[in-house]
């Protein structure tokens, strides 16, 4: 899932410090599991703003909604009558999330309430790690299921680095080095031989950014307009 982080508070405030009226909206998906712009975060960043603005003598009124999706244009339908007589929206979704409310309406300024830091995955109460770069040239087949471009601080595609140490990682001692565990899962199913596989460089100069994907069931349907 994408996860995000709540940006500093005074950031915020100071964002939201020329607007009167501000909407705070929060998205019901990833930042919601990640405790970040929830239901809840919203209330709560809402009512600390109230505070904040009270002591600072500014006369400000936040309100709260969320919406399941941010990212989705049907769910950002919902705020339309919400909205009506506010200045500001001030976003607590991922940074495509708040584009997407920012597009849907353009004559509201729509502010970020997070920083968005990740594809990763809950590994513990209240802990999140990363594990994935979004690369769209994905090797875990041949790796084990172990991504080298989000486990290794390096990126190393085509096995471990000269620092690599008894399995563990040159930047961290405490980290397992991610070569060292695509070895061992990979000799643990029978599947050495992925390793004499050398993967090419990436060629980033041809990168077409940014991305965008089509399904193929509606390719025609979208091609018919071109």
């Amino acid at each position: 899932m994408i996860v995000a982080k709540r940006k500093p508070f005074d950031e915020i405030a100071s964002a939201a410090a020329p607007y009167h009226r501000i909407m705070v909206v929060g998205c019901g998906t990833c930042v919601a599991v990640c405790l970040t712009g929830g239901e809840k975060e919203t209330g709560i960043l809402a009512a600390q703003l109230d505070i904040a603005a009270q002591m600072a003598g500014r006369d400000q009124i936040f309100e709260t909604a969320c919406v399941e999706r941010q990212c989705d244009r049907e769910f950002l339908d919902e705020l339309a009558e919400r909205s009506e007589g506010c200045d500001a929206m001030l976003s607590l979704a991922c940074g495509a999330g708040i584009q997407f409310l920012a597009e849907r309406y353009p004559r509201m300024p729509v502010l970020a309430g997070v920083d968005t830091t990740m594809i990763g995955v809950n590994s513990a109460v209240g802990v999140w790690d990363e594990k994935c770069r979004a690369c769209r040239s994905c090797v875990l087949t041949m790796t084990g299921g172990y991504c080298p471009l989000a486990l290794c601080p390096k990126g190393q595609i085509n096995g471990p680095c000269g620092g690599a140490r008894q399995g563990k990682c040159e930047t961290d001692p405490e980290r397992d080095c991610v070569w060292s565990l695509i070895w061992s899962r990979l000799e643990g199913s029978g599947r050495l031989e992925n390793l004499s596989a050398i993967q090419e460089p990436r060629d980033h100069s041809i990168a077409n950014l940014p991305l965008r994907q089509v399904h193929p069931a509606y390719q025609r349907r979208y091609s018919a307009h071109e």
